[in-house]
């Protein structure tokens, strides 16, 4: 399966792509959004089109966003909201389903604890993904939740058979 990941941002959009058959996950592309544009409405519109522009390039079968987490500040918060929802819209009208994962789930499944730090982070992209140097800080949140991604559904997929042994 492949996988776009998106860490949202209304400057600066990190993207990561990724193939998974749910044990192994091989790096694609990554890389960082720069946004252009003087206001926010303009910062948006070129989220949209950057991301529809991702997916027509890489053709990846779903993506998977990171959600919005309560910030101290309100108008950050709201902004990274709607940037988000840029990102989203460019999936659902390029035909991808769209998963979502809260920040703690994300380093949950990519270090092991939700309280991970930004370079614990990187760090284990890094080693998960076999690459050869540290992808951007935004780069990087991206792979973590394109691999969150795989990491969920391959889970998803053998609960069924773990269930059925519990029952015999």
């Amino acid at each position: 399966m492949r996988i776009l990941g998106i860490d949202p941002g209304s400057r600066v959009t990190g993207y990561g792509v990724v193939d998974s058959d749910g044990r192994r996950s091989l790096w694609v592309d990554s890389g960082c959004l720069r946004v252009q544009g003087e206001g926010l409405p303009e910062r948006l519109g070129c989220i949209f089109r950057r991301v529809q522009d991702l997916i027509r390039e890489h053709r990846p079968e779903v993506m998977a966003i990171e959600q919005v987490f309560v910030s101290r500040n309100p108008d950050s918060a709201l902004k990274l909201g709607q940037a988000r929802g840029a990102a989203i819209c460019a999936g659902v009208q390029e035909g991808l389903a769209v998963a979502e994962y809260g920040p703690r789930v994300i380093k949950q499944a990519v270090v092991g604890t939700g309280a991970a730090t930004k370079e614990q982070m990187q760090h284990m992209v890094t080693l998960i993904l076999s690459l050869s140097r540290r992808p951007a800080t935004d780069a990087a949140d991206a792979l973590a939740v394109a691999l969150c991604h795989a990491h969920t559904q391959a889970t998803l997929a053998r609960l069924p058979a773990a269930l059925a042994g519990r029952g015999r």
